[in-house]
């Protein structure tokens, strides 16, 4: 793949400073770029390497004026990162141009297949499936019976879709995920556990991305609900009936308990825990390593620490805790002191 700086521009809205003719063939660090490499310059702290770098094109802010020579041609956008993720999508991704049906994969009869998809060998399409156009299905990955899948989605190898679950349109699903395994459901009766058959689903909204070895459980009854544009990193679990609002974002190894509705907008930190049945505000931040037992209500607010505390208070606490040995001494001191004299009356 070559594209020139002229095409690039037009991709992306973008606008030419200097040659527009110049070619590259792959995309690039500024630092480990030659003149194929396109490149992109958004931060400031790294303007030491833009001059320095050996690139064919580079996308920079639009009005931005190098206090330096350089010998490499500009597209300049209002946004470089995002015109530049424009580019590594629409013509670098090497997960978006596989198409046919390889040997050695299953489709079922009933099963409802859209335009211009690509089913992966050792793949398996259940009965009464409905995959969309332009889905990209890689090997091993299982959908169940009555399973949907919106338009151009991607999952990768290995990715378990059970009986009746709903993934929306433009979602990525990674390796590993499973999104419909049973919710985490059992009923004492003496000194055993029943278990309590789960028969609801999970609803995946559009412009989704799960990561590797995530864990979405169906609903008892109803759906487990994952929004709009919700981003999920590695190792997430999240139980079931739980909600998760549009546009919220969670890092690895977080668990949601089940019934719990997280808002739209938030932001969660690697390894946080929820207990089950608690609602999160909109726009709530949660640190890492953090412990929410309780509702939050208001909107906007951070949240860390374990159990969780507004973020002041967590930092105030802190400064207290850090303090806490020299305070010790100063009580030993005081009661050296005190009983000194005592016995001296």
């Amino acid at each position: 793949m070559t594209l020139t700086a002229a095409e690039i521009a037009k991709a992306t809205g973008g606008t030419i400073t200097g040659n527009p003719d110049t070619v590259v063939s792959h995309p690039a660090k500024l630092e480990e770029a030659n003149s194929s490499s396109l490149c992109f310059f958004a931060n400031p702290k790294y303007e030491s390497a833009l001059y320095a770098s050996q690139a064919g094109v580079v996308i920079i802010p639009k009005g931005f004026q190098p206090s330096q020579k350089v010998n490499f041609s500009c597209v300049e956008h209002e946004n470089p990162y995002y015109a530049y993720c424009i580019i590594l999508d629409r013509f670098f991704n090497p997960n978006t141009h596989k198409s046919g049906i390889e040997a050695g994969s299953f489709i079922a009869s009933s099963a409802q297949m859209g335009t211009d998809i690509y089913v992966g060998s050792t793949a398996y399409i259940d009965e009464d499936a409905r995959i969309g156009n332009g889905v990209k299905i890689y090997p091993q990955v299982y959908i169940g019976k009555g399973a949907i899948v919106g338009d151009n989605c991607v999952l990768f190898p290995g990715v378990k879709i059970y009986a009746g679950c709903v993934i929306g349109d433009r979602c990525i699903l990674h390796s590993g995920t499973v999104i419909g395994s049973d919710g985490f459901g059992f009923a004492p009766v003496g000194d055993i556990y029943m278990k309590i058959p789960q028969v609801g689903n999970v609803v995946v909204g559009n412009d989704c991305e799960i990561g590797s070895n995530c864990s979405i459980d169906r609903a008892t009854m109803g759906s487990t609900r994952i929004g709009n544009g919700v981003k999920l990193d590695n190792l997430i679990q999240i139980a079931h009936n739980a909600e998760i609002g549009d546009n919220t974002v969670i890092a690895a190894q977080a668990g949601i308990s089940g019934s719990t509705k997280i808002g739209a907008n938030c932001q969660i930190g690697g390894q946080s825990g929820f207990v089950g049945h608690i609602k999160i505000a909109n726009r709530t931040g949660i640190g890492a390593q953090s412990g929410i037992s309780k509702e939050i209500s208001e909107e906007g607010t951070n949240w860390i620490g374990s159990p969780a505390m507004p973020l002041k208070d967590f930092f105030k606490s802190q400064a207290v805790f850090k303090n806490l040995a020299t305070l010790q001494q100063r009580i030993n001191q005081l009661e050296k002191q005190l009983k000194n004299q005592s016995s001296e009356d």
